[in-house]
C-alpha cells in the first residue's frame, strides 16, 4: 500500500511538471540565460509551499510515513562547499538540460537519449560515494 502512495505522488509530480514545462530544455535554457522568470517562479513557488507545509506539519505534530516526528537537524554552515556544490550541480544541470527529478519524466516522457545523463549521474554519485571521505 506505501508502495502504491509513492508510486501515484511520482506519477502526479510528473505531470505537475510536464504541464508546468518545468522539464523543457527550452525552458531551463531561458532560465540560465536569464531570458525569462517562467523557471524561477516554478523554483521559488516550490520553496514557498515547502516552507509553508513544513511549519504546518510542525504546529499540527504531523508524523513521517514510518510514524516518527518530522524534525529538520541543524547543520553546520558550510559556505564554501555549498558554493562550489551548487556551482558544479548548476553546471550539470545546464550542459544536460534536466535537473535529477526531471531526468527521469524525461525518460518515461520517451525521450531516451536522457538515459545517457542518468547514467552518467549515477556514475558521478557512484565516484563521489567513494572518495567522498578523501575530500577536505
Amino acid at each position: 500500500m506505501k508502495v502504491l502512495k509513492f508510486l501515484f505522488t511520482g506519477i502526479f509530480f510528473g505531470i505537475v511538471l510536464t504541464k508546468s514545462q518545468a522539464v523543457s530544455w527550452y525552458r531551463i535554457v531561458e532560465m540560465f540565460r536569464f531570458e525569462s522568470f517562467h523557471m524561477y517562479g516554478i523554483i521559488g513557488s516550490a520553496v514557498v509551499t515547502g516552507l509553508i507545509l513544513l511549519q504546518l506539519s510542525k504546529k499540527m505534530n504531523l508524523k513521517t510515513t514510518e510514524g516518527n516526528p518530522i524534525n529538520l537537524p541543524e547543520k553546520e554552515k558550510k559556505y564554501k562547499s555549498a558554493l562550489l556544490g551548487g556551482t558544479i550541480f548548476g553546471l550539470g544541470w545546464a550542459l544536460a538540460g534536466a535537473c535529477p527529478g526531471p531526468m527521469f519524466i524525461l525518460f518515461g516522457a520517451g525521450y531516451y537519449s536522457i538515459s545517457i545523463i542518468i547514467l552518467s549521474s549515477i556514475l558521478g554519485t557512484f565516484v563521489y560515494g567513494l572518495v567522498a571521505n578523501r575530500l577536505p
